[in-house]
């Protein structure tokens, strides 16, 4: 796979004191990273998604309505040997983010990178809002970064090493990432379409990119399968948004603002750069891929109407390449004199201070109260991904951090009031998965059974054997049940939490349905948007 274009040498092997002392502060970086997000992670409270991926794993399964298995199968494993806490729960993506910083800093020295290059790239994937977020909550984000530049690593070094038994292990990878959040689909494509823009189109000749691509695809067959046998609920589920109108669609000015905000703006400069050395830069030639690989994904997701973060994995190898580029020109003799070396620490510290400023942006490091005051003094405003977002207090990565508690608690009061002898066949019903996995996980405790709804993969687990004569139902009016019910009785508003997405919530016990069973309604109370 020689393409006999200069490249830029790896660091010397024959000086190995230099490497191992920079990674040495890697690692370091990487360790005090996972021990802040360890610290700051229990400050607010569950977020509605992690309750989502709790339920799911609870019914483990080769697949969900709104996601791949592999996140909820991590939490069930981390639950069952770290228990129940915030922290347990976030342990798996506080590790990832701080493995981030390492992986940023092996691409940027497999690209050609020395000492500064390493640092700069590492201390990016420490800064970028959207990967202090990944460490915080626990999500199909948090995985992404790690899985798509482990893509990247290997497509590396298939070039670097000219050998192409490393395709394999992009397979696998990738095989792996498709388990993890289906979007890696739009990287693999966008790498595709640049293998074949590029003299590197060669390689569909070798046997081992085609062996890769079967791993990946044996990988993610268990998940296929699982969707045809349900009807292809995910493609249901995203049709039924964009039919809806729900997110807010960003124009192609806006998305980019929008990528450099996640990426924070001093940042944008190094990425920005690292795109046009891999497209024009000779010496990263070998890699060109890469660049074109990021412009198709970019045009993918924007033409797609994707949110801002979906594109948020990619940077790391596109910091590392414009550090080794940014590197490579401090140092040539014409401007690598001392005078100029000023500019690194000066980029160093500019870079931190500015992740300094925009920490409480994704971290929960300040109070609500002093959060709000906090966003007043930015120049920016915080972005809305969903119209229903918009008049929350806070921005909705923390306000579904709140509430949830206060629903649990008076559907347990509705649950008090039901007679011993009705409880086997009284069901608690709720209209979203974030009630629904607010009651599971809340009220296992207290004797509550698991929640019924019709949403996401709820409808899927159906209505377990109830009848409907006996139901605690959330979050509908009474008006409307009583459509559905003889008797409905209004127990109360869940205790009113000014932070949270979803506020006062109401609960009614209903009895004599007018429906027949539950089960003959079930179909009705499909909830896929």
């Amino acid at each position: 796979m020689s393409t006999g274009s200069p490249t830029i040498a790896a660091p010397d092997r024959g000086q190995p004191s230099r490497f191992p002392s920079i990674m040495t502060v890697i690692w370091a970086i990487a360790l005090a990273k996972l021990a802040f997000h360890i610290y700051f992670n229990n400050r607010y409270g569950y977020f509605r998604d992690e309750f989502d991926y709790m339920s799911c794993g609870d019914h483990l399964q080769w697949g969900y309505v709104d996601q791949p298995p592999l996140i909820p199968f991590l939490i069930h494993v981390c639950r069952a040997v770290l228990g129940d806490s915030l922290r347990s729960i976030r342990f798996i993506p506080a590790v990832a983010s701080s493995f981030l910083v390492v992986q940023a800093a092996v691409l940027a020295r497999e690209l050609g990178g020395r000492g500064y290059a390493i640092f700069l790239s590492a201390l990016c994937s420490v800064v970028v809002p959207q990967y202090l977020s990944n460490g915080s909550l626990l999500g199909t984000n948090c995985l992404e970064p790690n899985l798509w530049m482990g893509c990247a690593y290997f497509l590396i070094l298939a070039i670097k090493r000219e050998n192409p038994r490393y395709w394999l292990w992009f397979g696998v990878i990738a095989g792996i990432g498709l388990e993890e959040k289906y979007s890696i689909a739009v990287f693999g494509f966008g790498i595709v379409v640049g293998l074949l823009l590029t003299e590197q189109r060669r390689v569909f000749l070798n046997k081992w990119i085609w062996i890769g691509g079967l791993a990946a695809f044996a990988i993610f067959l268990p998940n296929i399968l699982w969707n045809v046998h349900f009807d292809w609920p995910f493609v249901q589920l995203m049709h039924n948004i964009r039919a809806e109108g729900r997110d807010v669609v960003l124009g192609p000015v806006d998305f980019f603002l929008q990528q450099v905000l996640v990426t924070n703006p001093l940042v944008a400069p190094l990425w920005l750069g690292g795109v046009l050395a891999l497209l024009f830069w000779e010496k990263l030639r070998p890699y060109r891929v890469l660049g074109w690989g990021y412009l198709v994904a970019y045009a993918t997701f924007s033409v797609l109407h994707g949110k801002n973060y979906y594109l948020a994995p990619i940077y790391p190898m596109l910091v590392a390449a414009g550090a080794v580029a940014l590197e490579h020109w401090l140092d040539r003799p014409e401007t690598g004199s001392p005078r100029l070396q000023w500019v690194k620490r000066v980029i160093a510290i500019s870079l931190t201070v500015s992740g300094i400023h925009l920490l409480p942006v994704t971290v929960p490091v300040l109070s609500p109260e002093h959060f709000v005051a906090y966003t007043k003094t930015l120049p920016f405003k915080l972005p809305v991904n969903e119209y229903s977002h918009a008049g929350a207090t806070l921005p909705q990565w923390y306000a579904d951090q709140f509430g949830w508690k206060e629903i649990a608690d008076e559907a347990e009061v509705a649950w008090n009031r039901i007679p011993a002898e009705e409880r086997a066949d009284c069901a608690i019903f709720a209209q979203d998965y974030g009630q629904a996995g607010a009651v599971d996980f809340f009220g296992r405790a207290h004797g509550l059974p698991g929640a019924l709804s019709g949403d996401r993969t709820y409808f899927l687990w159906g209505p377990r054997g109830y009848s409907g004569k006996c139901m605690i139902i959330l979050g509908d009016r009474k008006e409307r049940l009583q459509q559905l019910f003889e008797d409905v009785d209004f127990v109360g508003l869940s205790a009113d939490n000014r932070w949270a997405m979803e506020t006062q919530i109401s609960v009614n016990i209903c009895r004599r349905p007018k429906f027949g069973t539950l089960q003959d309604l079930w179909p009705q109370l499909k909830h896929w948007r």
